[in-house]
């Protein structure tokens, strides 16, 4: 039985797990400047909304209602991605951003990383709009009264990212883990957070698809995969 689980956990993390530890163990904290600096900044906006004078500087810059014009969600989503919700313990969303973030750094690079969780929190941002317009008496509506409720911040980007690096380095039943978890969440706890993070989800789902179309086209055409790609694979040295 222990064999069958160390194969498994080989199979499904082993390749996350190398490329996260060499990367650690030859440039430590070098491997990851974005994440720390999205951990500080997250933790900055933390303290400054806590204070009688931040908290509405906090809400202007990077707090987005789907109540607000479009524009304004639009130009505030950037840093909504790291302004945490002031009903949860901060300390979950910095372990969030330093975990979820530091691995998909390390592993896509600062580039995709950021691209990923933008596309992730965008998703959920466009969905608390059309959730509201559809109305409560759809699947996917929402109550009017969550257009008043901030977005999720870091979390829906967290979710995303989690997704994408499993599928990237084929740790497919953890991200089926993610998915089928954040499920559970909307079920038992039907809320806006729990229906953005499945809209972020759902973004991210649709970006593997292309993603994959297109290496499986590359690979048809007889083109060398990228590297970074998922289909590639390192030369193996004499």
């Amino acid at each position: 039985m222990s064999g069958a689980l160390g194969g498994f956990a080989h199979r499904e993390w082993g390749p996350l797990f190398a490329t996260v530890r060499t990367a650690l163990v030859t440039r430590r904290w070098r491997a990851v400047p974005m994440t720390l600096a999205a951990v500080c900044l997250t933790a900055l906006f933390q303290v400054v909304q806590n204070q009688d004078w931040g908290y509405q500087p906090v809400q202007d810059i990077g707090s987005v209602r789907a109540e607000e014009p479009l524009w304004l969600a639009l130009l505030r989503t950037p840093l909504s991605l790291f302004v945490p919700a002031l009903d949860l313990p901060v300390w979950g969303a910095l372990a969030q951003v330093l975990l979820v973030f530091g691995i998909a750094e390390i592993c896509l690079g600062r580039g995709r990383t950021l691209a990923v969780a933008y596309l992730a929190t965008l998703c959920g941002t466009l969905y608390a709009r059309v959730g509201i317009a559809l109305g409560p008496g759809t699947p996917l509506g929402l109550p009017a009264a969550d257009a008043q409720v901030v977005d999720t911040g870091p979390s829906a980007a967290v979710v995303g990212l989690a997704v994408y690096v499993c599928w990237r380095y084929r740790a497919c039943w953890t991200g089926a883990a993610v998915v089928v978890a954040m499920v559970v969440e909307v079920v038992v706890k039907p809320n806006l957070a729990g229906k953005e993070h499945l809209a972020a989800i759902a973004g991210v789902l649709v970006l593997i698809a292309v993603e994959s179309w297109r290496e499986r086209k590359r690979g048809q055409e007889g083109v060398e995969p990228r590297p970074g790609t998922r289909s590639w694979k390192p030369p193996i040295k004499s």
